[in-house]
Formats: C-alpha cells, sequence, structure tokens
C-alpha cells in the first residue's frame, strides 16, 4: 500500500473516531442528561431510537423521566420518595443508585441472577423478606423478564410499608390496549419476533396500569407530558424521531405505585 492511499485512510479513520466521540458530541450544547449532567449536542443513539441515550452515564428516557419527576413533581420528590426510606432497587442501575443510595436510610439491591447484588432474588417468590420492610421497590424493566408478574406485584405488595411505593418501567407496545404473553412462544428468537427481546416473556399493552391497580395499589403513569417543552426537549424525555419498529415503546411512562394499605 503506498504511502499516500496510507495517509488517506489513517485521516478517514480518525476523522471517523472524532466524529463518534463524546468530545465532538459535546458541542454546541443543546441537551443535558438531568442525573450525571452531561451536556452536549445530541444523545447516542440504540437499535431502538435515535438519540435517546446519555454518552456519559448510559440513562434512557425511562431513568430521565424518573429523574424528572423527583426533581419537578411535589408529590414525588425525593424528600417524599427517596428521603431516609428504606429502598429495594431490581436490577439496579448505577446511575440511578449513585444518585438515591446516600439519600435513603436503607438502599439494597437484588436480581434474580446478577452476582453483584446484595440480594438474588426471585420477584415472584421473596419469603426471606419479611411483610412491610420496604418503603419502595424500584423496578425498571424488569417485569417482563419474570415468569409470573402477578405474583411479583403480589410479592412487591407483601413487602412494602402501608403507603409504600412501587416504582415500575414496563416496555409497552404502541396502542397494544392488552398485555401479550403466550407460554408457546420459548425460543429466543421466537420471543424477539414477538416480545421485541430474546429474553422477554411478554409485551405489556395500556392495560399494565389496571393490572397493578387489582394488586392493592393506586398507580400514577408519568409521562413527558407532566413537564414543560423546555425540559422535555433539553433532558429528552420523549424520542427526537419516534421509532417505526413495530415493537418499540414510543411512550414510555414510570409507574408510581402507592399501597393502599
Amino acid at each position: 500500500m503506498g504511502f499516500p492511499i496510507r495517509l488517506a485512510i489513517d485521516a478517514v479513520s480518525k476523522a471517523k473516531s472524532i466524529l463518534s466521540s463524546p468530545v465532538w458530541l459535546s458541542y454546541p450544547r443543546k441537551v443535558e442528561c438531568n442525573i450525571c449532567k452531561w451536556e452536549g449536542r445530541h444523545f447516542l443513539s440504540d437499535s431502538w431510537h435515535e438519540h435517546i441515550n446519555c454518552p456519559r452515564c448510559r440513562s434512557g428516557i425511562r431513568q430521565r423521566l424518573f429523574f424528572a419527576a423527583l426533581q419537578n413533581i411535589e408529590k414525588f420528590s425525593y424528600e417524599k420518595i427517596i428521603h431516609e426510606k428504606k429502598i429495594l432497587h431490581f436490577a439496579p442501575e448505577e446511575m440511578v443508585g449513585s444518585k438515591i443510595r446516600d439519600r435513603a436510610s436503607l438502599y439494597v439491591t437484588a436480581d434474580f441472577l446478577r452476582a453483584d447484588c446484595d440480594l438474588q432474588l426471585d420477584m415472584s417468590h421473596m419469603p426471606d423478606i419479611k411483610d412491610e420492610t420496604f418503603d419502595v421497590v424500584i423496578a425498571f424493566d424488569v417485569l417482563e423478564h419474570v415468569p409470573n408478574y402477578h405474583s411479583a406485584l403480589e410479592e412487591i405488595h407483601r413487602i412494602l410499608y402501608s403507603k409504600g411505593y412501587a416504582i415500575f418501567t414496563v416496555p409497552q407496545k404502541d396502542n397494544l390496549s392488552n398485555t401479550f404473553e403466550d407460554l408457546n412462544i420459548t425460543s429466543p428468537d421466537d420471543r424477539k419476533v414477538h416480545f421485541g427481546q430474546g429474553d422477554h416473556l411478554r409485551i405489556f399493552g395500556d392495560d399494565f396500569a389496571m393490572a397493578v391497580e387489582r394488586k392493592g395499589f393506586t398507580v400514577v403513569s408519568v409521562n413527558e407530558s407532566m413537564f414543560s417543552e423546555v425540559l422535555i426537549r433539553k433532558h429528552v424525555l420523549f424520542p427526537p424521531l419516534l421509532s417505526t419498529i413495530p415493537l418499540a415503546t414510543n411512550f414510555r411512562k414510570v409507574f408510581f405505585c402507592q399501597k393502599l394499605s
């Protein structure tokens, strides 16, 4: 390979590296992560949506919606949801845990498989956790992995104090009225086709909030409409471009579910 050709290839490679780097994304500053405070031109894309993931902390819309609620909705403020509360966090994301663990009186992480958590728990069967142990249970995009999510909701209800909160997010197909699951769909490839991911056991519909209410909760669905247009654009609380992928969750919600008694 001749020297000029090598120089040209090196120049193209360097340009691609610069264009894909967080430094290039940083200016001019149009968006800001409300978790890690990264600012830049736009967020990174993933296989579902364009420009929705923070380059620094990797937060997505669901995590930023949660913090937008803590920061801007009085009913769900840090003081009322996090401060001096006993919190159980399933499938914990570090960008979330890093912002709430020091404010809680007790912060416990749990997962069915991960060894880096405090507890290895089956969310649908937690006999070692006593009734009314926690003020808050957090589980973002977890219930679609649980074989019996109805039992999980019942167990979470049991371990929460009266008036405690379960805070959920779930993938929801646009305009799907009823949650779809089929126990005969077992292969990862088939699950990806029907549920969006090889380890998902269902795709939730608009009936999710009602399913939680039937387990003894009141439910408030927090979405981008509860915030100003300035905050929506600044923190990317809604996809800049809607995905055309059939199973994409374009309309993210954070479900604040309060135990009735």
